[in-house]
């Protein structure tokens, strides 16, 4: 078992560490380069476009989701427990500075999963029951060519598993976590979690069943309900606790800037180093909007818009929304909450309800945080349930989708009462695996990315042109 633990430790240091932060961040600079920075020079027209389209009323026919859903499934597992408890461990190892260097990480993640979800829509194929099936394995086949589906097997191999421990038993744990603290937050004399794990690792299970068996239509509507509430609850929450903590917050954004060059004039030498406030700061940003792991492209590939580019624009509304709207807050919350933040030290969500504590009282920061855990952690396990389902169907074809099912609802309930701590430590690993054949693919496929962003807006100057000269 030491064994074990110290080979999966020294290959996640591999695959988490220096090397691959500069794959993600150096593929988001070539695209933002060859795109002429489509991340900045078309923002207004992408939020108009998502974001600005959010009540329209949108259909999908069988087997597609409208393009908003398809958006939802990606962020219910982009949004995760990356964004409060991902953000405190960043700022409590990082210092303040490291919020600079997530802003860097999501305004260059914009455009990497811009490109993704571009090359999910252009090369996604049809299954025998006429649904849309996309992502890295397919943009990889049917983009580069047969020669390199062994590439895309291998994309597919690490997602699989990386759904078991990121997309499932880290999630459920963190859910069963955030409710036993509740619980003993009204009840500290309460010992009895044995059973309460049972009976929520049982509810967890019936309610993931009931979205998964009810078809892809399903996983849509409910992601699209649960991941705007979710947000609205947890933003709402932060935004109190900076707005009542107002007078603290020009002296916050002072050492993000100065922390994130001089980490150690802002912690106290805690954090001496910029290289660890730029290496927290990054890894947790791509934790949390997951541009570059080819994650996202698989649900984005179900929407029923026709066009790459105009899908695409939702990959740069999500990673807005998951690295500089959602995670900010809970890093602002935290620095001008005014509580006591012990810098090189790895802290819990502990910190996040000591913060909300200062608004809410300690049992309703408990009760928010849990309740924000609870639906991004869910969220995040029906996003990735669909992940590994396509990824087996590429894999074994359509009849190993139902076993998948039935193991990964099963795996919840052992997830809630048993301690698979190693298991989520390998399972990281796997996730961070899944980005280099999928990197290699975007790069290479950028000419692509390229070509279709050009034709678009030199189209949509052009409809521009033309309406203008008819008035």
């Amino acid at each position: 078992m030491d064994l074990l633990i110290s080979v999966n430790s020294a290959i996640n240091g591999i695959v988490w560490g220096p090397p691959m932060l500069v794959l993600l961040v150096g593929c988001g600079i070539l695209l933002t380069i060859r795109t002429r920075g489509t991340q900045f020079t078309h923002f207004g027209y992408a939020m108009k476009n998502t974001v600005g389209k959010i009540f329209k009323k949108s259909d999908a026919g069988d087997g597609e989701m409208t393009p908003f859903q398809a958006m939802t499934t990606a962020l219910a597992s982009t949004v995760g427990t990356g964004s409060i408890a991902g953000i405190t461990a960043a700022v409590s190892l990082g210092g303040p500075g490291a919020i600079f260097w997530l802003w860097v990480a999501g305004i260059i993640g914009m455009i990497t999963k811009y490109g993704e979800v571009l090359l999910a829509v252009k090369y996604r194929e049809k299954n025998e029951f006429g649904e849309w099936q996309g992502g890295p394995m397919y943009y990889i086949k049917n983009g580069l060519g047969a020669k390199w589906k062994w590439l895309a097997v291998l994309f597919c191999l690490f997602a699989t598993l990386a759904s078991f421990g990121i997309g499932n038993s880290v999630q459920v744990g963190n859910i069963v976590t955030s409710i036993n603290t509740v619980i003993t937050s009204f009840n500290p004399g309460f010992d009895n979690f044995g059973l309460t794990n049972l009976i929520h690792g049982v509810v967890i299970a019936v309610l993931t069943a009931f979205v998964l068996f009810g078809g892809i239509k399903r996983l849509g509507s409910v992601t699209e309900k649960l991941v705007p509430a979710m947000a609205i609850i947890y933003v709402l929450a932060c935004l109190v606790v900076v707005v009542v903590n107002w007078q603290n917050v020009p002296a916050v954004f002072v050492s993000i800037f100065q922390g994130a060059f001089d980490p150690a004039s802002v912690t106290g030498g805690a954090v001496g180093s910029m290289m660890l406030a730029l290496s927290w700061g990054v890894k947790r940003g791509v934790f949390s909007n997951e541009a570059g792991l080819g994650s996202a492209p698989m649900a984005h590939a179900n929407t029923s818009e026709k066009i790459p580019v105009m899908q695409g624009l939702y990959g740069i509304f999500e990673v807005f929304m998951a690295s500089i709207v959602i995670c900010t807050l809970t890093g602002l919350s935290l620095l001008s909450s005014g509580i006591h933040i012990n810098y090189g030290v790895m802290s819990s969500t502990a910190l996040n309800v000591q913060a909300l504590g200062t608004v809410f009282g300690m049992k309703g920061g408990a009760l928010l945080i849990a309740i924000g855990i609870a639906l991004f952690a869910f969220s995040t396990v029906l996003g990735w349930a669909l992940y590994g389902m396509r990824c087996m169907e590429f894999l074994f074809g359509y009849k190993s989708v139902l076993p998948y099912k039935i193991i990964f609802i099963l795996l919840v309930i052992l997830s809630a009462t048993m301690d698979l701590s190693l298991a989520w430590d390998i399972a990281d690993t796997f996730n961070g695996m899944m980005a280099i054949p999928n990197l290699i693919a975007v790069v290479a496929l950028s000419g692509v990315i390229v070509k279709e962003t050009k034709e678009h807006f030199a189209q949509v100057k052009e409809e521009k042109l033309a309406a203008k000269n008819k008035k």
